[in-house]
């Protein structure tokens, strides 16, 4: 009977290290501040940890304001892949999106994350006549 279960611990243990076939360097990417129409691309690098290439099939954003591009070759086992992302910055306002991963994993749908806020630009003019009333 302590043979079982130490062999039902053993599966487990390793059925959940091998359950994330990729592991991503950081699941959400935090903007932060950064102002309107700014450069809105962000990079989400993952690695392949399974021991069977990874392909993602398609990444689907939560809206329009997010286009996500997926690596068009397999991911090898040990080797790194990348997922750029665009936020269209010409909205000003906070936002928090996400981004559908669909591939092959044994988990084979993997949400990412952005988050940040798009300041409104101060205009030379405002600059101006905060200087000159002081």
């Amino acid at each position: 009977m302590k043979t079982l279960g130490l062999l039902v611990a053993a599966l487990f243990i390793s059925f959940s290290i091998n359950a994330q076939e990729f592991k991503f360097e950081k699941e959400t990417i935090n903007y932060g501040k950064i102002e309107k129409d700014s450069n809105g691309e962000r990079v989400f690098i993952f690695t392949n940890v399974g021991d069977e290439p990874i392909v993602i099939q398609r990444i689907q954003s939560s809206c329009g304001c997010t286009v996500p591009k997926k690596p068009e070759k397999p991911i090898m086992p040990g080797e790194k892949g990348e997922i750029k992302v665009s936020y269209a910055t010409n909205r000003i306002g906070g936002f928090s999106k996400s981004i559908t991963i669909y591939s092959n994993a044994k988990n084979p749908k993997k949400v990412i994350r952005i988050k940040g806020l798009v300041n409104k630009p101060i205009s030379l003019e405002k600059t101006k006549s905060i200087l000159t009333d002081s």
